[in-house]
């Protein structure tokens, strides 16, 4: 970043922040869109995997006037030039890269977008903090609970500005119903249900290993996972269900539901964690994480409730998702379609449902960029310290999955008091990559 674009930065925060967030617009209309801000004053942005979400994040992100996409990283080079066409049709040409150190270097570059695999988040988000950048990391924001450690001393070594893409923060409905529960209409709230019952979820066939494709890096794909032949089952988006690289629904859809649990008890850490599942509706497919996984929290006032499964609209409360909140005198049922109370005999008046407002992922970029543009992360709804705990909390329920233990939670030490359990808490590195050392 030039030194004219980092005062600017400094000195023009405040009548940018507020700005009303931009409606929807199709990629055909967004090039008709004029700046009102100057080339030198433009946030430039570099995307760091763009197949699925770090796609919708750029667009998100390029609503919001005085942002422009200036590179894009990915290993498969055929996805890479597509995205790069696709910005071309807007009149937005970029740099392509297939190593994300090289997008680094590139000092043009003000924000990074990381829409990678989760087993590239720490590596990614602490050198693009190293290097000067603010950063927009996916969630869940590690892929263990060390990486997420490392991710929150890497934001304060560096001074970056870091939002987590646990974008539902950002959503006026999700505020609102948090605010009710923070309110203590309710009264006193003994149990809280996280779930997600994905019903569109079918089984991950059995493929043999092959070729790697064409335009694929695979090694740098890998990166620090253990190496593998290639396999289309874990590439792309069904990387999600092998424990190399992710932790299942548990760190994909959990990271929302659980955030919301989290965030409306005002919680931290559970003292004991216990968890009961398996591939009890696939048994036999590709797939390592659990279909089906019951996980129970045990706090000092109350018990958090997560629930899994594929293969199954119907959860609690006939719901696909959501987080309830159990009160004494009513409960509150939250998701991303809206929230409503309904209320324990005549202890408090029901609230029917409060609707979603939409547009929540550019409500939260216009966050993002308001607080790099005021020089001030302490607005961000998502900084990386509340997406770590989340994250870590979602990593507390795998680890009781996949040692069968019932787990304490030393609040001392921040760790469990089984050995099992404390060498899960770190993610293997391998192919000579390590995890990174701040000094």
């Amino acid at each position: 970043m030039t030194n004219h674009r980092r005062k600017f930065l400094r000195t023009t925060g405040s009548l940018l922040l507020g700005s009303a967030v931009l409606p929807a617009i199709g990629a055909d209309l967004l090039a008709a869109y004029p700046s009102r801000l100057g080339a030198a004053d433009r946030l430039n942005v570099g995307v760091i995997g763009v197949n699925g979400m770090g796609w919708s994040d750029l667009q998100a992100i390029l609503k919001i006037d005085g942002v422009k996409c200036i590179a894009l990283c990915d290993v498969d080079d055929n996805v890479l030039q597509k995205r790069a066409a696709e910005l071309q049709k807007i009149n937005m040409p970029v740099k392509t890269y297939n190593d994300y150190r090289k997008l680094l270097d590139n000092k043009e570059v003000d924000i990074v977008i990381i829409g990678t695999p989760d087993h590239w988040h720490c590596l990614m988000m602490v050198a693009a903090c190293a290097a000067g950048k603010h950063v927009y990391v996916e969630k869940p924001c590690g892929n263990s609970i060390t990486e997420c450690r490392i991710m929150e001393e890497a934001q304060v070594k560096y001074k970056s500005i870091v939002q987590v893409g646990q974008w539902q923060r950002s959503a006026p409905h999700f505020q609102d119903a948090i605010a009710f529960v923070h309110s203590g209409k309710l009264g006193n709230i003994r149990t809280v249900k996280s779930w997600a019952y994905m019903g569109w979820m079918k089984p991950v066939p059995i493929l043999p290993d092959g070729p790697v494709p064409a335009g694929v890096d695979y090694n740098t794909w890998l990166g620090p996972a253990t190496k593998r032949p290639f396999n289309a089952n874990r590439f792309h988006f069904n990387f999600r269900w092998f424990w190399d690289y992710a932790g299942g629904l548990m760190t994909d859809w959990g990271v929302h539901m659980i955030d919301y649990a989290l965030l409306g008890m005002k919680a931290g850490f559970p003292k004991q964690v216990v968890a009961s599942g398996g591939k009890m509706a696939y048994p036999d497919d590709a797939a390592e994480t659990p279909d089906t996984l019951t996980t129970i929290y045990e706090y000092e006032k109350f018990n958090l409730v997560w629930e899994q499964a594929t293969g199954i609209d119907l959860g609690p409360f006939g719901l696909t998702h959501g987080t309830a909140f159990i009160g004494n005198n009513g409960t509150l049922v939250l998701n991303r379609e809206g929230w409503y109370v309904t209320a324990e005999g005549e202890k408090m008046q029901a609230v029917p449902m409060q609707k979603d407002q939409g547009n929540s992922l550019v409500r939260h970029m216009q966050n993002f960029v308001d607080a790099i543009r005021a020089g001030n992360g302490s607005n961000l709804h998502t900084p990386i310290q509340e997406a770590s705990k989340t994250a870590q909390v979602c990593q507390l329920g795998n680890i009781a999955f996949r040692t069968r233990e019932k787990l304490s939670w030393n609040a001392t030490t921040n760790s469990f008091d089984l050995d099992a359990a404390k060498k899960l808490m770190t993610a293997g590195y391998h192919n000579g990559y390590s995890l990174p050392k701040l000094g």
